[in-house]
């Protein structure tokens, strides 16, 4: 399904008495895209998804899935949907695909002929061929949560929601599990990840939204956040002072509330911020190592870096902020 959007939210509110839990969140999720949805422990992120599924009710606004409204319409889309969220739960003294089995035969909209077929495909999906006949019990935390993702995969999906998929997951399997959300995407499905680790979400996502404490506080291409945040100057000369005075002295400083440019642990690195957002920068960096050297400053090392993403959400949603290391 191409154009237009696979997820869409007007007003989204979720109220535990007095407490917000999610407040007024317009979400647009485009078809197609691999949608990262970050924000710290607490930022009503479960919460959202929980509503977008159905499994709770939202105090107010509105939910579209797929161009239907939910929940009125919950029978039709969610046999178009797989989801994965607050962890996989299984018979642990049975197989992995006797699992599957019989999660697959709960549902009415499942085709029986095909299970074998589907379960065996599903499996091999997410690498857990070689495991499907061991007792879930002996599965380790990332195995399960691969036998949650197959789970997601047994019938074709139009929009596939995971809430934290590469939890548990060692260096290969989290490979693993971010080349399969990418080559879904080329499908046409739709991925709905939920995550707060940030280097996950920068090589798996196109776009991403942000919350915190309930609200959404951005949301958009990824390139597009990127360019809301920062560039940065970071000089390196044995003649630090001098450099922070001639930086400072351009309005070159590292941030709102601060009246020099920092001086990093090793005493020879100086970071400055150049410009924020994607207006100009008020100075060239050219002309900047001109008026160092003008000063007398000897520079050993100048780049120009743009604000990373872990930056750019820490600034969104407060140093709290957990990222992968």
């Amino acid at each position: 399904m191409a154009g237009g959007l696979a997820i869409e939210t007007r007003g989204l509110s979720k109220h535990f008495g007095q407490q917000a839990a999610v407040d007024r969140v317009d979400l647009a999720v485009p078809h197609g895209t691999v949608f990262g949805f970050l924000g710290p422990n607490g930022s009503g992120k479960t919460t959202t998804i929980r509503m977008l599924l159905g499994l709770a009710a939202p105090s107010a606004g509105t939910v579209n899935l797929l161009g239907q409204e939910m929940p009125d319409k919950l029978h039709d889309v969610l046999p178009r949907v797989g989801a994965l969220v607050e962890g996989p739960a299984f018979y642990p003294f049975l197989s992995g695909a006797a699992n599957l089995h019989r999660l697959d035969s709960a549902s009415p909209h499942t085709v029986p002929a095909t299970r074998k077929a589907r379960v065996q495909q599903a499996l091999e999906r997410v690498g857990l061929e070689h495991a499907a006949g061991k007792r879930v019990h002996a599965y380790s935390l990332g195995m399960k949560q691969r036998l949650g993702i197959a789970n997601a995969l047994l019938s074709p999906r139009d929009l596939l929601v995971l809430d934290e998929p590469t939890n548990g997951l060692d260096p290969q399997g989290t490979r693993e599990v971010r080349n399969l959300v990418r080559s879904l995407a080329h499908q046409g499905t739709t991925v709905f990840v939920s995550s707060h680790l940030l280097a996950e979400v920068d090589q798996m996502c196109t776009h991403a939204a942000v919350m915190s404490v309930g609200k959404l506080v951005a949301q958009g291409p990824l390139a597009e956040l990127r360019q809301a945040g920062s560039m940065r100057l970071r000089l390196v000369t044995p003649d630090a002072g001098a450099a922070r005075q001639v930086l400072a002295g351009l309005g070159l400083v590292p941030g709102p509330g601060q009246s020099e440019p920092r001086a990093q642990p090793d005493g020879e690195t100086v970071v400055a911020v150049l410009h924020t957002g994607t207006r100009r920068p008020s100075v060239l960096p050219e002309d900047v190592v001109a008026h160092l050297v003008q000063a007398g400053v000897r520079v050993r090392g100048f780049a120009v870096e743009r604000e990373s993403l872990e930056d750019r959400f820490v600034a969104l949603t407060g140093e709290g902020f957990d990222v992968a290391q």
